[in-house]
């Protein structure tokens, strides 16, 4: 299978399954990820490099562990929520490169706009590098979603057991409990063929 190298078109664009258009993109979906989603990945012995890009990083619910586990984190998002030491970019039209050559991608994309989230984090990263995107399980469904799984499938996709909460605006006070099954999937640019299930 001939790897992906990308250019400044994603691959969805390239496939006809992307919804980029001329008009501003929604903008405000917000779903904060509760650090202990992060935490049992990480616990799970999940692969993460030293440095890590969070383009997404809201107010910091990602960042904040991977920094206390002692990863160095680039952290981006396109509105300002508060992250310490983080700046302003858009993740899916600024096409400035990756920080690093050894930079893995960690992030909670928006949901409207996940597909591209995955796309671009395929283009941008370099071959060798982890890409984990925390998304809805139903993630695995859809004829455009099956185009990219037929080009680039996850190396894996660690299913959360129990039903875990992510807070619409960061707030986790007034979220109740979960209803949707949510899974970090997996991606090694470049080198994965095949996909597992593994279970958290």
């Amino acid at each position: 299978m001939k790897d992906w190298t990308g250019n400044n078109r994603t691959l969805g664009a390239t496939l006809g399954a992307s919804s980029h258009t001329t008009e501003n993109r929604q903008r405000e979906d917000y779903y904060a990820t509760h650090p202990d989603m992060v935490r049992d990945l990480l616990n799970a012995g999940a692969p993460l490099r030293k440095y890590v890009w969070e383009p997404a990083c809201g107010a910091g619910h990602i960042v904040n562990v991977l920094r206390e586990r002692g990863h160095e984190v680039y952290a981006t998002d396109i509105v300002d929520r508060g992250c310490p030491d983080s700046s302003l970019q858009d993740f899916l039209w600024e096409f400035s490169p990756v920080p690093d050559d050894d930079v893995d991608i960690m992030t909670n994309p928006p949901y409207a706009t996940a597909l591209e989230f995955v796309e671009r984090a395929l283009i941008c990263a370099s071959p060798g590098a982890n890409i984990w995107m925390l998304l809805r399980l139903q993630f695995l469904e859809g004829k455009a979603r099956r185009r990219l799984f037929d080009v680039a499938p996850p190396a894996d996709v660690w299913v959360f057991s129990d039903r875990r909460v992510c807070a619409k605006n960061g707030d986790f006070a007034k979220t109740e409990g979960g209803a949707i099954a949510y899974a970090w999937f997996h991606w090694v640019k470049s080198r994965n063929t095949v996909s597992t299930i593994k279970w958290l």
